[in-house]
């Protein structure tokens, strides 16, 4: 498949996927990653300069054919002749190039990563999948009891999608003859809240039904987020990932996506220690589970992975058969069909792209879990046979 992007984009699931899927026929593919802050044109270039240094000899490597060594010189020179790449971009830049495979692609992260530069016959999105599993699409919603703010929230952006605005009355605690007046008055805006709270949630269920979030996050006022919850749907109670507190007539758009923002890093860290324990848990008990990078790598080779677990910025150099795909650490020999096989800087990320293809899920860990002693765990979809 051919991929021919002249733009630039944010990171998106179709991206990743898009990216998997191209096929060069055996071309060099270089993604280059670039953290991009407030620093001048001069100093970014100077970053790119020293990335692009590290693979330029390869324009003149022997175990490349002509074709080859002209399609990643177009690249560098085309990458060169950028002058406002990342520009105006705070986080990171990926770009996937393989001129002779009509390849050039821009991404934009909302994040930092780690500068680096690969050569390989596939393009390396292993840290754009580590971004994506972080930047989940939710709905923030700002309530108390007299009005509601709904926001859609995705790698740091925050736009307004709905509101409601309830009927106020006068401060319950207002007195009247005998006292009648404020018991009434109390009742009454009980009555409002009560309507408001439930007009919200049909606010939030219609939303939910027209777009597709994962995770709703509520802020206000502890006590009357409390309240609230008691009126979402069941369905919609499981898409709360936490709550937050906040003065509503006081909070600004920075604050929201603040404390909105920790809300998520906080459900995806406790996420991927709950994956962790249920894979540690299930291997202990016998159960279809794989430790470790050989036998994670076993099982992506016949597709028996569910869901891999990688520590986040974990690198592995190893081998890929492109005719059987096996994928292992070392061997010049494919052990399944006999045929040559060819090395990768970091065979985790063929391991993740594999997966990915065969429908599993890839979860990129930063959390503090057992999976720092092992690099790789993975939930099996069947038992692993033995390695041939």
């Amino acid at each position: 498949m051919t991929v021919i992007d002249e733009g630039r984009h944010m990171i998106t699931k179709s991206t990743v996927d898009r990216l998997i899927r191209f096929d060069g026929g055996g071309l060099p593919v270089l993604s280059m990653y670039v953290t991009l802050g407030y620093d001048g044109l001069d100093a970014i270039r100077t970053r790119l300069n020293s990335l692009i240094t590290e693979i330029r000899p390869l324009t003149r490597d022997p175990s490349f054919d002509r074709r080859a060594q002209l399609s990643l010189r177009r690249d560098i020179e085309r990458i060169e002749g950028e002058s406002g790449l990342g520009q105006g971009t705070i986080g990171a830049v990926a770009v996937f190039s393989c001129s002779e495979g009509d390849l050039f692609e821009v991404v934009t992260l909302p994040r930092a990563v780690r500068d680096r530069i690969v050569v390989d016959q596939t393009p390396y999105v292993r840290p754009m999948l580590a971004v994506l599993d972080e930047y989940h699409r939710a709905c923030v919603l700002l309530v108390d009891r007299e009005s509601a703010q709904a926001w859609e929230l995705y790698q740091k952006e925050l736009r307004e999608i709905g509101k409601v605005q309830g009927r106020t009355l006068r401060k319950p605690d207002y007195g009247g003859w005998a006292g009648f007046a404020e018991h009434g008055v109390r009742n009454k805006a009980d009555d409002l809240t009560k309507r408001h709270f439930r007009q919200t949630a049909a606010l939030l269920g219609e939303i939910f039904r027209t777009r597709d979030y994962d995770l709703l996050i509520i802020g206000g006022q502890h006590e009357e987020v409390a309240v609230f919850l008691d009126f979402l749907p069941h369905q919609l109670r499981r898409k709360v990932a936490g709550t937050f507190n906040l003065d509503m007539d006081k909070a600004t758009t920075e604050d929201i996506r603040e404390s909105a923002g920790r809300v998520i890093a906080d459900f995806e860290r406790e996420q991927e220690r709950r994956l962790a324990q249920e894979i540690f848990e299930s291997a202990a008990a016998g159960g279809n589970a794989a430790l470790g990078i050989d036998d994670c790598l076993w099982g992506g080779t016949i597709a028996a992975i569910n869901t891999l677990l990688i520590q986040d910025d974990a690198e592995v150099p190893g081998v890929v058969c492109d005719e059987s795909g096996w994928l292992a650490r070392s061997g010049e020999t494919c052990p399944l069909c006999g045929g040559p096989t060819r090395q990768t800087p970091d065979v985790l990320n063929d391991l993740a792209e594999t997966v990915i293809d065969e429908g599993g899920l890839v979860e990129h860990v930063t959390a503090d879990t057992p999976l720092k002693t092992v690099t790789t765990a993975a939930a099996l979809r069947f038992s692993l046979p033995p390695r041939p």
